[in-house]
């Protein structure tokens, strides 16, 4: 990813979270050009988007404990730390979605709903050395 990505307060990465992820694929490769490989390791059948060389989102079957949530797009914003961030958030109204967690080779998350019900999602990156 670009360097601008990982600076706190950027957007970067989409997420799609979908009942059909093939017709997803077909309806989003056909409008938009993106192209979409299995991110390896991926236990859930996770999928990478990407235009050109340039990956920013990702797509995938909606989880069980979901229910019956229509297909979302949600926004990810790269934070410091993901811990404090829910904890500021919580304390300026939010709901807290899904408590800070760590995604394997990745790094750490939250998802977050916001006073007026919009949810968003928080990130700090697993820096590569």
């Amino acid at each position: 990813m670009p360097e601008i990505l990982f600076k706190p307060g950027s957007v970067s990465w989409n997420e799609l979270t979908t009942s059909d992820v093939e017709a997803a694929k077909k309806f989003y490769g056909t409008l938009f050009g993106w192209t979409f490989k299995q991110f390896p390791g991926s236990e859930m059948g996770y999928e990478v988007i990407s235009i050109g060389d340039r990956e920013f989102g990702g797509l995938m079957k909606t989880p069980k404990e979901m229910g019956n949530t229509p297909p979302s797009w949600t926004n990810y914003v790269t934070v410091e730390n993901v811990d404090e961030t829910a904890k500021n958030a919580k304390e300026l109204g939010a709901k807290i979605v899904v408590p800070p967690m760590d995604i394997p080779n990745v790094g750490r998350f939250s998802l977050l709903q916001d006073p007026q019900g919009a949810t968003i999602a928080v990130i700090t990156y697993q820096m590569k050395k």
